[in-house]
């Protein structure tokens, strides 16, 4: 089976990082993904700096993830996302006709001379459909940019999905299962991940410790079920030769 394409998330906007608002995009792209079998493999957060923005989409552009871009395309002087896209990409910005078409529908003559601008994308861009004020997003490539409005933005992120990648759904199931491990530390627990790793390269392993009256650790890996599975029962039969109490709280796919 081929390697699944990572998903990704940049989520912008001063008012994030200055805390006047709070964050929900990431936690709502992750649940649509999960609902459709798939993950997220990256995200990161960026003030409205248009030259930071550009640097960012840059690097991203080069690679052959799908991000997902939140927040900043606005008309405002604060919006720098549309522009910071189309450095990125090397184009120049253009008034789109479809996008005036969907802002006119809208608003009729209000569209003028100021709404109108929202319609000004990177040249050949193609457009995200927003079920909310029919003022689009717009996607280059594999990016796809969307407003910081959740409630443009997550029905907007659905329809991406549903529309270009409804093919890889479900189509890398990673199972996961976890114990809780009680009276170790981490570091008398580092031989014994290393060995599930070294023997299953594949799986990913975590450990989370949790603050509780008794050490606790939360211990698991994620991954080909059948191999996830075989690390497990192996880091069972490990944790009672040594001596340390465990208790299954997970399995899931």
């Amino acid at each position: 089976m081929s390697t699944p394409p990572r998903f990704g998330a940049i989520i912008i906007g001063d008012e994030i990082l200055s805390g006047k608002r709070q964050d929900g995009h990431l936690a709502k792209l992750i649940s649509l993904l999960s609902e459709r079998g798939l993950a997220l493999a990256w995200a990161e957060y960026l003030g409205d700096d248009r030259a930071q923005i550009a640097a960012t989409l840059r690097r991203s552009m080069q690679s052959q993830d799908i991000v997902f871009c939140f927040g900043g395309i606005g008309a405002t002087p604060d919006d720098q996302t549309r522009q910071a896209a189309a450095e990125a990409a090397g184009l120049n910005i253009a008034r789109h006709p479809g996008a005036v078409a969907e802002i006119e529908a809208r608003f009729g003559a209000e569209a003028y001379p100021k709404r109108v601008l929202m319609a000004d994308f990177p040249e050949n861009a193609a457009l995200i459909p927003n079920p909310v004020n029919r003022v689009p997003g717009f996607a280059l490539g594999s990016h796809y940019f969307m407003p910081g409005f959740p409630e443009m933005a997550w029905p907007m992120s659905a329809w991406i999905l549903d529309t270009y990648y409804s093919a890889l759904f479900h189509q890398h199931a990673q199972h996961e299962v976890s114990i809780l491990v009680f009276d170790a530390g981490e570091s008398q627990l580092l031989d014994l991940m290393q060995h599930i790793l070294t023997q299953h390269p594949s799986l990913k392993l975590f450990s989370l410790p949790r603050l509780d009256t008794r050490r606790t650790i939360e211990l698991g890996v994620k991954g080909n079920a059948e191999q996830a599975q075989a690390a497990m029962e192996y880091l069972q039969q490990a944790l009672d030769s040594a001596g340390f109490p465990w208790q299954a709280i997970s399995a899931e796919k």
